[in-house]
């Protein structure tokens, strides 16, 4: 079982509409709702590819059933610990008439200590036969920088691997409890975080994967572009995506070019919803190029 734990989960609400004008009555036609956050993104590529995973994590209030429920719909099994605040919502209007998309992003709940507390007992629960971790995204208000490590340590003490997606002091803090995979977000030296105990750092680049291991550097690239640089909401999917697809290779003990080759053809294959184009990656898969320490 593949844990993903996402501690600030927001509830996607889109509101298609034909024309927007600020200040006036605004009629909408459509109105979606999507579980979001990167670690309910890799939870469910995860299960799109037949992997048994479990979305964890803080959820509250109506949001937070919301989230389940549609999580619950895409098949995805959840063990979320439960908060009294109202999880947040990211809400985006969409302007058929324009193409243009305004995002309008709650702030995060406020977690209490006792909530922590609780939800250190639940996450501990889970590693008894998990295979991964996968701890993604921002913190909420009220959890300190070492959450992640403190959920780091839990992990490796259990003997289950740990990939790390994240930013900022949270990320440093994690990076030295010896996470098997760090993917940071941005503004972090992969010779420092390898130096502090991560096993192996990866970075998304506009070419492709940039590698880092104990056995040397690797590069990977995709033969054809799959459909020019990533922007906005695709390259959030994408992002997301490759996450995911370092996570069986981890688990499984998958050879680096297998790693690489699955990680960025599922990347690259990933939708603006941030779901898998199967077909693409069929495709993309024998495209990956590999450049590694012999050669």
């Amino acid at each position: 079982m593949i844990v993903t734990v996402t501690l600030n989960p927001a509830l996607g609400v889109r509101y298609d509409a034909d024309g927007v004008a600020l200040g006036a009555a605004n009629r909408v036609s459509r109105v979606r709702y999507h579980a979001g956050g990167r670690g309910l993104t890799v939870a469910r590529l995860l299960h799109t590819f037949g992997h048994d995973v479990v979305a964890a994590g803080l959820a509250g209030g109506s949001s937070g059933e919301l989230i389940r429920a549609e999580l619950a719909r895409a098949g995805v099994a959840t063990q979320f610990t439960r908060i009294s605040a109202e999880s947040r919502r990211a809400v985006r209007i969409a302007d058929a008439a324009t193409g243009e998309v305004t995002t309008l992003e709650e702030p995060a709940p406020y977690i209490t200590t006792e909530e922590l507390g609780r939800l250190a007992g639940d996450y501990r629960a889970m590693l008894d036969g998990a295979t991964a971790v996968v701890l993604c995204g921002s913190l909420p208000a009220g959890l300190p920088a070492e959450t992640y490590g403190s959920l780091t340590s839990y992990a490796i003490e259990a003997e289950v691997p740990v990939i790390l997606n994240a930013d900022g002091r949270a990320l440093r803090h994690a990076a030295t409890r010896q996470p098997a995979l760090v993917i940071p977000e941005a503004g972090a030296s992969e010779s420092e975080l390898m130096a502090a105990g991560a096993g192996a750092v990866v970075l998304l680049t506009g070419s492709g994967v940039r590698a880092v291991t104990a056995e040397g550097e690797w590069h990977a690239s995709v033969g054809s572009a799959a459909g020019g640089p990533a922007s906005g909401e695709r390259a959030t999917g994408r992002r997301d995506a490759l996450v995911a697809g370092f996570v069986p290779g981890i688990a499984l003990g998958w050879t680096w070019p297998d790693m690489l080759r699955h990680a960025l053809a599922l990347a690259d294959s990933v939708t603006p919803d941030g779901e898998a184009d199967l077909a693409l990656y069929e495709k993309l898969l024998p495209e990956v190029k590999l450049t590694g320490p012999r050669g």
